[in-house]
């Protein structure tokens, strides 16, 4: 059994305050919500998004119907609840109008919430929760399957290439779109599955607007709606550019990852083994982007983020902004390479730090000291 990061919950849940789950789809998110409820003395009412009279009930945005639906109850649950419309108007009433009310609600797609709430962000399993199933060492010997294959759950769990295989293109095949389609009832599916591809393509690499919406035959604008689904629904991650206004920095452009290397594969539609492939530092730079992602989340460390580039070439594949502290992170995939920190780095940023990760040092990266996070 693979523990989740969060559990339990009861740590983040409080009266009268709405905790919500994000998380892409098949990660978890009704699995940790499930468990929970089990095992809590709350007597609750378990309702799912996309359950008909769930909708018409919480979309009503009746308080005297919501105080008759929740008469006897001290939780409400609610799964999925980015399908029920004006979900985050619903709980705000809930939470302000009934007293003492303990809410959960889960989602696969973000939705507006307003007032008292406490976010938990929910992903494919991080390194550290599967440190639960493998001590360092066996988790390093895995490196190159979860570079290919993710770490989904189902992916995690499966035991052969061709299951793992198999389970990632249906999570990429059924469900990647889903969300976004059911969002704002967005109709150009090919377009949106076109883009997806493109930026799979162009893993960690500055992106244009113009040249997307060239490549698509769309307008700026359309690129620019469907890159915020994307980020809505846990498809991409978006990496703006740092700068403190010098003239040589690029700010403009920003990088796009996938939440999951796994679901990137399977978009190109690409499973051969790392010695056969040419794109191992774009899947090396992803894999790192979001387990540093899920380790911030995990252990509540918040820092802004970005990449680093100047008009000159030099540049820096992470930066973490804190405290008036930057700490610079470059990604190589070769075992103990190193290199010089770029001159206008530290020039420039007498605060900054500059450490290179590779397969050499990347799990004090993801997991912290052996002693410590």
């Amino acid at each position: 059994m693979i523990k989740r990061a969060y559990e339990p919950l009861d740590a983040y849940l409080k009266p009268n305050q709405v905790l919500v789950i994000y998380g892409p789809r098949q990660v978890g998110k009704t699995t940790l919500l499930k468990s929970y409820l089990t095992g809590t003395s709350l007597k609750y009412r378990f309702a799912v998004g996309d359950d008909l009279p769930t909708q018409q009930i919480l979309s009503s945005l009746d308080v005297r119907l919501f105080r008759d639906y929740l008469e006897g109850y001290e939780l409400l649950a609610v799964d999925e609840a980015q399908y029920v419309p004006n979900i985050g108007r619903a709980l705000k009433i809930i939470v302000d109008q009934i007293p003492g009310i303990y809410v959960i609600a889960t989602g696969s797609s973000s939705f507006e919430l307003a007032g008292q709430k406490h976010t938990l962000t929910l992903y494919p399993f991080a390194q550290a929760e599967l440190l639960s199933i493998y001590n360092r060492f066996d988790l390093r010997q895995e490196l190159e399957t979860f570079l290919l294959f993710g770490t989904y759950p189902d992916v995690v769990l499966a035991e052969t290439r061709s299951d793992k295989t198999e389970i990632v293109r249906e999570i990429a095949g059924s469900y990647l779109l889903k969300d976004i389609l059911a969002f704002e009832r967005v109709k150009s599916a090919r377009k949106i599955w076109d883009l997806v591809k493109l930026l799979a393509f162009q893993l960690g690499s500055e992106v244009s607007f113009n040249e997307l919406a060239a490549s698509l035959g769309v307008n700026v604008r359309t690129v620019q709606h469907h890159l915020d689904l994307l980020e809505k629904a846990f498809v991409l991650y978006r990496l703006g550019g740092f700068s403190r206004n010098l003239r040589k920095e690029v700010t403009q452009k920003a990088k796009y990852y996938f939440y999951d290397n796994g679901l990137r594969n399977a978009v190109v539609a690409q499973f051969n083994q790392l010695d056969q492939r040419d794109d191992v530092g774009q899947l090396w730079e992803n894999f790192l982007v979001i387990e540093r992602l899920k380790r911030q989340a995990c252990t509540f460390k918040v820092a802004n983020l970005y990449f680093w580039r100047t008009y000159d070439q030099q540049e820096i594949d992470w930066v973490e902004e804190h405290e008036e502290k930057l700490d610079g992170f470059e990604f190589k995939w070769s075992e103990r390479a190193s290199s010089a920190p770029p001159k206008d780095w530290l020039g420039n940023y007498a605060e900054a730090t500059y450490t290179v990760i590779n397969r050499d040092n990347y799990q004090e990266f993801l997991l912290g000291e052996k002693d410590g996070v």
